[in-house]
């Protein structure tokens, strides 16, 4: 993944879509899509994933579990806000075009371990590899159709409007418990400490 400066960049902005909506929280929901639950247990299964796989995200520290979890979340919300963008333009992202971009990858790293591993290490867990690519092909032609590239700055706004207003179509509402959706900067931010609140 050597030129994916911008994507990346789109996909941790933009995969922070959260709470642009109502829905309605109840005991042991993540977050609501357009009345779909993510439950919390799914969010703590994939960071225990990565809590557990070698060289993943945690591994050395790096990243504290409430951190691990409000990534969780914010893929999740991104999985269905991308299908949403790219539905509302077109076919869906196939699972034959997920597969050839993760067999290049693989390649490309040499081997599926160590595909697996330079992705967890990035909080990808490998039950989430399929839909980290059929995001990012997402993402690629969420550009590609406006006639942009997404790694271009240009691209990269483009596509950012177009996951907007799919999480505002979706009527996307986050667990403040991972954080507060920030409408200026495009992120699901964490709670600042009380004594920096306004």
């Amino acid at each position: 993944m050597h030129r994916r400066t911008a994507v990346a960049g789109v996909l941790l902005a933009a995969s922070a879509l959260a709470a642009c909506g109502g829905g309605r929280l109840t005991p042991g929901t993540a977050a609501v899509l357009d009345g779909r639950r993510i439950p919390v247990g799914t969010v703590e299964a994939r960071v225990a994933e990565l809590r557990h796989t070698a060289g993943g995200a945690s591994a050395d520290a790096r990243e504290e579990p409430d951190g691990l979890a409000r990534r969780a979340v914010s893929d999740l919300v991104l999985d269905a806000v991308v299908a949403r963008a790219v539905a509302e333009r077109g076919p869906a992202i196939g699972n034959t075009e997920v597969a050839a971009a993760r067999t290049a990858d693989e390649e490309r790293y040499g081997g599926a371990g160590a595909l697996a591993r330079a992705l967890a290490s990035r909080g990808v867990p490998g039950s989430g590899i399929d839909d980290y690519y059929r995001r990012r092909l997402g993402i690629t032609r969420l550009a590609a159709e406006a006639g942009q590239d997404a790694d271009t700055p240009v691209g990269d706004a483009t596509v950012r409007l177009a996951l907007a207003a799919a999480a505002i179509a979706l009527r996307v509402h986050v667990n403040p418990r991972y954080g507060t959706w920030n409408p200026d900067q495009v992120a699901l931010l964490p709670d600042a400490p009380p004594w920096l609140a306004p």
